[in-house]
């Protein structure tokens, strides 16, 4: 068994945010993640006596969420924990995933909670049913209530106030705030801290699985209000397409996002992004696996009732060049 001694010391070193992979790092999985039909097949992975089930509301192939991946399956080798990821982006079909888990008897849960009412009643069986549930990323201010042990993620509010300070900061004056998915309620509360800091804030809503489209209603609102001098993604897929309705619109309105990709790294870079607010989610995959372990074999909880925060941090040309590298092999 992996010894008490040990994990207590890989605990130490992740919670501070300094566990990344090997010399050579995870590389992004662009693999499809399982549905729900083929989770309720799927038995939990061969790895150690602990099973951990991760089921979040990304979708398959998203650069953020092979991020949280990748650190949950790193955490799963480092600790000899078995650890089984799905994803889906409908609120249905991910409380299905979790009931599957349930019905599995995993030894550990850890949830993203987008559209927490949708996955209440599945967490809370969760929770009669023995299983411990670490939340992540999103729904923390439900997470206690449904019985979660903890949440890891960044408070989404205190993120946009972040944002929303450093773009006053810079000199601007009117923001666009791009919310890209409907019911999500931590863009909400992104744009809100934003607002409550920054002050003029008009929000637009787009769709993510159409890109095409939200650049163009992007283009549209800077064409219909050229007093629009800062643009607030939330998603850096979104940001890219914000950077090119920018220019298409002839508008001079800088652009900022939440989460980094590549192509974000390289507008941070190049200047056609201002900054990047960086949840550092491969800890948001890593560290539940961590804490579930130490639970399950020490009784450990981490948090006091509070969450475990992963950010907000803050990616700009002064910290770009150390941050590339672990951006381009997957951890960051």
């Amino acid at each position: 068994m992996f010894s008490l001694k040990k994990l207590a010391g890989v605990a130490a070193i992740a919670t501070a945010g300094l566990v990344l992979a090997a010399c050579s790092g995870p590389t992004a999985d662009n693999s499809k993640s399982n549905s729900p039909s083929s989770a309720t097949a799927a038995a939990p992975n061969a790895g150690g006596p602990l099973k951990v089930a991760v089921v979040t509301h990304g979708s398959a192939g998203d650069a953020f969420w092979n991020v949280v991946k990748n650190g949950a399956e790193q955490a799963g080798k480092d600790l000899n924990v078995g650890v089984d990821y799905f994803s889906d982006g409908d609120p249905g079909n991910q409380a299905r995933l979790i009931d599957n888990a349930v019905a599995q008897k995993v030894g550990g849960l850890v949830v993203s909670m987008a559209n927490p009412q949708a996955l209440q009643t599945s967490i809370q069986n969760a929770v009669k049913a023995g299983i411990p549930v670490i939340t992540i990323n999103s729904g923390e201010d439900f997470s206690a209530q449904f019985g979660a042990i903890a949440h890891v993620g960044q408070s989404e509010g205190l993120a946009g106030q972040g944002a929303g300070q450093r773009l006053k900061a810079a000199g601007k004056t009117k923001l666009l705030c791009v919310i890209h998915e409907a019911g999500n309620i931590g863009q909400n509360q992104r744009c809100d801290g934003a607002k409550q800091a920054f002050g003029d804030v008009t929000t637009l809503q787009v769709d993510i699985s159409n890109p095409t489209d939200a650049q163009a209603r992007i283009r549209g609102a800077l064409q219909s209000d050229p007093s629009i001098d800062a643009v607030l993604a939330l998603n850096s897929q979104v940001a890219a397409r914000a950077v090119a309705a920018a220019k298409e619109a002839g508008s001079k309105a800088q652009v900022a996002t939440f989460d980094l990709n590549a192509d974000v790294v390289a507008a941070i870079k190049d200047g056609s992004i201002l900054f990047a607010v960086d949840q550092q989610q491969y800890e948001q995959g890593y560290l539940p696996i961590v804490f579930l372990k130490l639970y399950k074999e020490n009784g450990n909880t981490i948090g006091g009732g509070k969450p475990v925060q992963t950010g907000p941090g803050f990616v700009d040309k002064t910290n770009i060049d150390t941050i590339a590298p672990y951006a381009q092999r997957g951890t960051r």
